[in-house]
């Protein structure tokens, strides 16, 4: 009984901890390093039954020191169920509100953002993200116009696939982005290749998507005995382990899982605790994990 005791206490020591940050280059501001993400996750009705988890999730986030959440216009009806959870807990100013422009056309794009600002009841975006490289050289202008004009604070571009990072680097050298938003994970590591030192090296944060590589691998650990090194690093979940590898590389900026379950955002945010792995065990953890 002693034992279950301190185990508890610690646990709920560590859980007091201040969330571990990281400096968005173009401001020097400091970002929590876990936030959430929202594609399916949040795309429900309004229904108490269907709100009340996803108000849990914000809730256990911005208690653990978190800030960031990102969403997008092709999420369906996540914008607006984000923005009304965060109007009804008068939590808005604990975001970090990122979200996309995803449409073709100059017209097309001011009105997709517009109304994404009114979905999620805001008049100020933190982070505006060109999704998945659409038609991103009209919105640009449009976003710098809007930087300007203090209606966005920060500028993105994203894409989902490894396949697309050799033009995400072409389209960031130009110049002109805060934020680039990858796809990141121990089985799927292409962003390591160049692009992560690339934004760097050049001042440009990043926020990873897909750390569980699309769901697939935390399914295929999922059964496996935690590792023993697992503790030294702070982990007691194999979500853990798998957003402290993300996190290891110091070129991410802050990592979003996506989730409805607000007991997986009680876990995903103790990974933004404590220290991350070092080169040895970041090389022993593709050995024995991603294979």
């Amino acid at each position: 009984m002693a034992g279950a005791t301190l185990v508890a206490q610690s646990a709920l020591a560590q859980t007091s901890l201040p969330m571990n940050t990281r400096k968005i280059p173009a401001t020097g501001e400091q970002l929590p390093v876990v936030g959430v993400g929202t594609w399916q996750t949040f795309d429900v009705g309004a229904s108490p039954a269907e709100r009340a988890p996803r108000a849990e999730v914000l809730k256990v986030l911005f208690e653990a020191g978190g800030s960031a959440i990102d969403s997008s216009p092709m999420y369906g009806r996540a914008e607006a169920v984000v923005g009304d959870l965060l109007a009804e807990a008068g939590t808005r100013s604990q975001a970090f509100l990122a979200t996309k422009v995803w449409t073709h056309g100059r017209k097309e794009g001011i009105a997709q953002m517009e109304e994404s600002m009114k979905r999620l009841r805001t008049d100020r975006i933190d982070l505006m993200q060109i999704h998945n490289l659409v038609d991103w050289q009209t919105h640009l202008p449009t976003l710098k116009e809007w930087k300007a004009q203090g209606r966005v604070r920060l500028i993105g571009i994203t894409h989902y696939s490894s396949g697309a990072h050799g033009t995400l680097e072409a389209v960031l050298q130009l110049g002109g982005f805060d934020f680039v938003q990858v796809n990141y994970s121990l089985d799927d590591r292409g962003a390591e290749l160049r692009l992560l030192d690339f934004a760097r090296d050049n001042g440009v944060a990043v926020m990873v998507n897909q750390p569980f590589g699309g769901g697939g691998l935390l399914k295929k650990v999922s059964g496996r005995p935690l590792p023993a090194w697992a503790r030294d690093i702070g982990c007691t979940s194999w979500a853990q382990v798998l957003l402290k590898f993300v996190l290891a590389h110091p070129s991410v900026t802050c990592v979003i899982p996506g989730t409805s379950n607000p007991q997986h955002m009680r876990d995903d945010v103790q990974a933004g605790l404590g220290t991350y792995p070092d080169r040895a065990l970041i090389n022993r953890m593709k050995d024995e994990i991603a294979t």
